[in-house]
């Protein structure tokens, strides 16, 4: 069904109304959120965890760089034991980094930057299952199953992947034209 000239109009007007980017410095915030996720995160440090099935021994792979691999399993050894265990659940935890939310940060740095408002439902989906995840791996890190991480530094590490979701979550809940002046 096509839309009505009233539709078009509308989009149109929409479209007029779209905020610039540098008039949404929150959205900058988002952003660079996506694209370290992206760069550093998700294809430099998830990446290691699944060539490496065990840290204590492993050949040293064409990527990640090999001051990556001993970053991160120095950052295991010394405050996340976790990611030295590599348990199936926590495996599968970064196979939907890699698979699921790399892709993401790729099309929702786009949509941010351009405004697009369709991004609004994925970053929602987003926040939730990266909460999700981040909690499951909370808890299996206090549980007492896993030597505990400590504790201080740790919560420094990981808290923002549940402060930024939550925070982007809340962006685009409240409006359902999040980069528009109207927002409604």
């Amino acid at each position: 069904m096509s839309k009505t000239r009233k539709e078009l109009r509308t989009l149109e007007m929409r479209d007029k109304e779209k905020i610039p980017l540098k008039k949404r410095p929150y959205d900058i915030v988002f952003i660079i959120w996506f694209l370290l996720n992206l760069i550093i995160i998700v294809y430099v440090i998830d990446i290691e965890q699944l060539i490496i099935k065990d840290p204590s021994s492993f050949t040293q792979p064409l990527w990640p760089p090999a001051f990556v691999v001993n970053g991160m399993h120095w950052w295991g050894n010394n405050f996340d034991p976790l990611l030295i265990a590599r348990p199936v659940f926590y495996q599968t935890t970064v196979w939907i980094d890699v698979l699921f939310f790399g892709p993401f940060y790729i099309v929702a740095t786009y949509a941010f930057i351009k405004g697009k408002n369709w991004i609004r439902i994925p970053s929602i989906l987003y926040s939730s299952i990266i909460c999700a995840n981040l909690n499951i791996i909370f808890f299996a890190a206090f549980s007492g199953d896993y030597p505990k991480p400590v504790t201080g530094i740790y919560l420094a590490a990981y808290l923002p992947y549940l402060v930024f979701p939550i925070l982007l979550a809340v962006r685009m809940i409240l409006k359902s034209h999040p980069f528009t002046k109207s927002g409604k």
